[in-house]
């Protein structure tokens, strides 16, 4: 994992540059493409490398970025409310982990499906509130259409796909450590 705060600052940017390019990738399945949740991805792995605070930065900039670099999402409600989402998802998956101290497969489902909770609500807050301001109606219907519902292929790439790339990275850590002695 990076020692220095300017590798996890290389780190996290390379991740927000990821994040930038996939929803490229995943918009063009034209039935599924927003559902994959492709921006969350790199927020979770910049938890898992960089640390809490370097995930809910990214978290923060990148939907927003994205909106005024390429016009999706929506800067307001929806870039708005993924900003804070993704945010919450960087730091409580971030602080868990670190609290956990254990690099291990159940540490890091331990600290994701919190963070999947807790990021949901704050995206559903969000929602709430920037819609109210806009005079517009955020149903219990909405929320669950929002927040489940339709997240359920992201969540299921997030929760297959993060942990077999840390547990790699990992893996990969433990197989230099090992060397090095």
């Amino acid at each position: 994992m990076p020692k220095t705060s300017t590798h996890k600052l290389v780190i996290s940017a390379m991740l927000m540059a990821v994040g930038m390019i996939l929803p490229f990738f995943t918009g063009q399945i034209q039935h599924i493409g927003n559902m994959l949740l492709p921006m969350h991805l790199p927020v979770f792995l910049c938890a898992f490398i960089c640390g809490w605070q370097y995930a809910a930065a990214v978290g923060v900039a990148l939907p927003l970025l994205r909106s005024v670099s390429f016009g999706m999402p929506l800067l307001f409600p929806n870039a708005i409310a993924m900003a804070l989402e993704l945010a919450a998802y960087g730091a409580v998956t971030g602080l868990i982990y670190r609290a956990i101290g254990k690099r291990s497969l159940p540490a890091v489902y331990a600290s994701m499906i919190p963070a999947m909770i807790v990021g949901r609500i704050v995206w559903g807050l969000s929602q709430f509130c920037l819609l109210g301001i806009k005079g517009t109606d955020f149903s219990w219907q909405a929320f669950t259409a929002g927040a489940l519902t339709t997240a359920i292929p992201g969540i299921v790439l997030q929760l297959i796909l993060v942990p077999a790339t840390i547990g790699i990275i990992n893996a990969k850590r433990c197989d230099a450590n090992e060397s090095g002695k």
